[in-house]
């Protein structure tokens, strides 16, 4: 079993920044790839970074704003310029060996 927990959450003023935190512990595979999702009230979750080195994603929106940073088996959200759309639950995502973890989030709430 793999068990990811979020730290770094918290309420800003729009313009701020935040770093969320996720460490990994457990039976984790050598290979995996780690990432973020969100989920903001009355949507539905979606990918906001993920991967590692050349081959990162981001979503269109955090673009030039996030930037996601891996450590072995610990992944990083610099999250700079905060929108009030930026507001919602923060999941990290683990996946490895065809099996996919989630952490149980951490709510970014971004308002003046």
């Amino acid at each position: 079993q793999v068990q990811l927990v979020e730290s770094g959450g918290g309420l800003v003023q729009p313009g701020g920044s935040l770093r969320l935190s996720c460490a990994a512990s457990g039976s984790i595979p050598s290979f995996n790839i780690m990432g973020w999702y969100r989920q903001a009230p009355g949507k539905e979750r979606e990918l906001v970074a993920s991967g590692t080195g050349v081959n990162i994603n981001y979503v269109d929106s955090v673009k030039g704003r996030f930037t996601i940073s891996r450590g072995k088996n610990t992944v990083y959200l610099q999250m700079n310029s905060l929108k009030p759309e930026d507001t919602a639950v923060y999941y990290c995502h683990l996946r490895a060996s065809g099996m996919e973890y989630w952490g149980k989030g951490t709510l970014v709430t971004v308002s003046s």
